[in-house]
């Protein structure tokens, strides 16, 4: 592909050269009066200037990856962290481990780079291919939120018309085509968010703790992990169930919700949100606002590192205050805006000041 560019790129410059020698003959010999000089030197020192302005990263109006456009955003992107846990991205620096083990309490982890490696000859691993960039094309991603905001938003049909479709936990799209969509190409899940997805979907598994990595190697296999128990009937035994949406925090049983034995997904449809990209959101993005960032929040910026433009649809309270999700009724309206485990407002401020500088575009509901 480079070599291709470098000879496009080549045949392109000789073209300017030849046209400017026709012009410049053409000039001199029907306008004789007036002398026209061209200085090889010169048309070659202003070739090199072309060539080095910096080529934009995409065909789109505005680019997400484009720098220097807003301080405030140059601080916090950072395109060299890869979102995906991969065969070739399996290093979690000591510093972001320790801290990935405190999200949830886990007591006696099982070994991570032992998990990693049961769980990459389940599934293979390969991330990197989807999060390749061409310049030519304009890569359109609708991040689709759970909010009540999107009722009778009639939203559907745009959302739909995007090239990746991001949706996220347990958010259903039957019977709300015509506000949601229909079209979903990648679901982020946490074991107790899971939901059956279609086949032509990938299911990005976001672990909060290594045995939400277990958790993909045995309901992916037929024998049962008894390391694992995490089975339906068999719930973790912390005091208290934390359900995490871009909504907030939602106390349910007094243990985890069960989380199924067995899922129908196709093993190659599986990809892992990185802990150490989880571990950049927080720094970078949240400045360590609340305990650590919610699954809208994840499911933002890592669609920053994904698209070229970013919708984002179906975020915070609807228009009367209420913060529900879009298929249920909620009477406690905005009971769980403000957390102890996620800023909801800080993180609300990050979707608006990125649609602010142009970075994303931010619809609020109708």
């Amino acid at each position: 592909m480079v070599a291709i560019k470098k000879k496009n790129l080549k045949m392109f410059t000789l073209a300017v050269l030849f046209v400017i020698t026709i012009t410049s003959f053409l000039l001199n010999y029907t306008h004789s009066s007036v002398l026209v000089t061209w200085d090889p030197k010169q048309i070659v020192m202003q070739l090199k200037k072309l060539m080095k302005y910096p080529q934009r990263p995409c065909s789109c109006n505005s680019c997400v990856p484009e720098l220097g456009l807003s301080f405030w955003f140059d601080e916090r992107f950072n395109q060299t962290i890869q979102p995906f846990l991969t065969t070739r991205d399996t290093f979690i620096p000591e510093e972001s481990y320790k801290w990935w083990l405190k999200l949830q309490g886990e007591s006696n982890p099982k070994n991570i780079n032992d998990t990693i490696k049961e769980l990459f000859e389940i599934i293979p691993g390969d991330g990197e291919q989807l999060l390749e960039r061409d310049a030519s094309r304009c890569r359109r991603c609708a991040v689709v939120g759970n909010s009540g905001n999107l009722r009778q938003s009639q939203y559907g049909q745009d959302i739909d018309a995007h090239d990746f479709v991001l949706r996220m936990n347990r958010a259903p799209t039957a019977g709300f085509e015509s506000d949601v969509g229909s079209k979903t190409t990648h679901h982020f899940v946490y074991p107790e968010s899971f939901r059956d997805l279609a086949e032509n979907v990938s299911m990005i598994v976001i672990p909060f703790k290594t045995l939400d990595l277990r958790w993909i190697v045995s309901a992916l296999t037929t024998a049962p992990r008894a390391a694992l128990a995490m089975s339906a009937g068999e719930p973790l035994k912390y005091t208290f169930h934390l359900a995490f949406t871009n909504l907030g925090i939602f106390f349910f049983n007094s243990t985890y919700a069960p989380v199924p034995r067995k899922i129908k997904v196709k093993r190659d449809k599986i990809l892992v949100y990185h802990p150490v990209f989880i571990k950049y959101v927080y720094d970078h993005w949240l400045q360590h606002h609340g305990r650590y960032p919610s699954t809208g929040i994840l499911s933002v910026i890592f669609a920053l590192h994904l698209c070229d433009e970013v919708d984002v649809y179906g975020f915070g309270a609807d228009s009367n205050g209420n913060w529900h999700h879009y298929w249920e009724n909620n009477a406690a309206g905005g009971a769980f805006r403000k957390t102890m485990v996620h800023d909801g407002d800080f993180e609300s401020n990050i979707t608006l000041t990125l649609a602010s500088i142009d970075k994303i575009r931010f619809f609020k509901g109708r």
